[in-house]
């Protein structure tokens, strides 16, 4: 080797500049941290002068019809939480990505940034069908990041109720799984509620057996939410042919019964397993690799437009030949994709049905708008459930 050519980095050298790389985000965070913060500033400051001007107004209109003036005294709401921004955010991040790493992985990095500095301008509490350690409170974390507050619940009803009472500020409910099919309980409770559809998650379910065993031969019995159970029965079949399969209420269930028992494995999730300090005696071993469910983000909040979104419409159609065509050909001419159409049962007359209906786009834009106008027009019925980013 010449004097010319240039040296190899020493291993010490490259943890040098590691830890001097690392210095460098840690001061960048803060200084993202502390605009977050001055944004938090700009908005409460701007719903303070909005309140103020409205007050005014309502106080002129009753001066002006003779009413003693009286003071509204409204607190102004300030929604600090994003999604169309925060799914820009993620988007932009993997078109601009080069590696090594994944884009996956950088925008789960940059997930939990969002989310951290998202706490500092307010806590979010996030409603989920508990127990802790589900797939559910997976879902949460997934969308809204580790900063926010989950709180389990024991029923998709009991969510709803939740986030109607302002207990929580959206709730995180399944509706539909790529092998099970749609979940109508949640449908149903989309019928009856004022809640909109705020965001969407979709979250691959990658089932492990876990148990405080390491020989799969000692294990006696499985135990696992019945879907769980069905969507890895061939592995069973294989592997634990003679052990006896339980259903229980949820996989975090089946993942708290067999931490005190080396003969019982339980279906679930990594995030069961972490929680309940269960190691994995076998991963992935889902009969179907690509099984995924789908939850909805229900609330209160209007969504702007992303760029990339999709609107839930439910649509009562006229109860004769070609009602449902008819309600669909303005979205053929429009040129508009239709992703999704599940229908239930009414609850105005018996054999009359609902149409669930999943479209590409925002309810405001330019395409999807004139459609929407035609189609209250013609339908029975028409509601838009919500307008939100589509799944990073």
């Amino acid at each position: 080797m010449t004097d010319k050519e240039p040296k190899s980095p020493t291993l010490e050298s490259l943890r040098e500049r590691i830890d001097a790389i690392d210095l460098e985000i840690q001061t960048l965070l803060n200084e993202r941290a502390g605009n977050a913060l001055q944004v938090a500033k700009v908005k409460k400051a701007s719903a303070a002068a909005k309140a103020v001007k409205d007050t005014a107004g309502v106080r002129a209109e009753r001066a002006e019809r003779g009413g003693a003036p009286s003071l509204i005294g409204a607190v102004p709401i300030v929604s600090f939480y994003r999604p169309e921004r925060e799914a820009q955010i993620l988007k932009k991040i993997a078109s601009r990505n080069q590696g090594p790493m994944r884009d996956v992985h950088i925008q789960r990095i940059f997930r939990e940034i969002i989310s951290a500095s998202l706490s500092l301008e307010e806590q979010l509490n996030i409603g989920y069908l508990g127990p802790q350690g589900t797939y559910s409170e997976e879902a949460t974390m997934k969308h809204f990041g580790r900063s926010v507050i989950g709180v389990p619940h024991a029923s998709i009803a009991d969510i709803f109720t939740a986030v109607e009472a302002d207990s929580v500020r959206f709730g995180v409910v399944p509706v539909e799984n790529s092998t099970e099919g749609t979940i109508n309980h949640t449908l149903d409770l989309l019928m009856q509620t004022p809640l909109r559809v705020c965001g969407e998650v979709l979250l691959r379910i990658q089932h492990q057996l876990l148990s405080q065993s390491t020989d799969l031969n000692s294990i006696k019995a499985v135990h696992a939410h019945p879907q769980s159970l069905a969507q890895c029965r061939g592995w069973l079949d294989e592997h634990l042919p003679h052990a006896e399969r339980v259903s229980e209420s949820s996989n975090a269930a089946a993942a708290a019964i067999a931490v005190d028992n080396e003969t019982i494995a339980a279906i679930a999730g990594e995030s069961a397993g972490l929680r309940y300090k269960l190691p994995a005696l076998a991963k992935n071993i889902e009969d179907i690799k690509t099984n995924t469910t789908r939850f909805l983000v229900i609330g209160k909040q209007e969504v702007p437009p992303s760029g990339d979104d999709a609107t839930s419409l439910l649509i009562s159609a006229p109860h004769k030949p070609g009602g449902l065509r008819r309600m669909l050909k303005p979205m053929e001419e429009a040129g508009i994709s239709m992703t999704r159409i599940e229908s239930r049962p009414g609850r105005t007359a018996m054999w009359e049905y609902v149409f669930f209906i999943d479209v590409c786009g925002h309810q405001s834009d330019e395409t999807l708008a004139p459609v929407l106008a035609q189609l209250r027009d013609e339908a029975v019925g028409l509601r838009v459930l919500g307008s939100y980013p589509r799944a990073v």
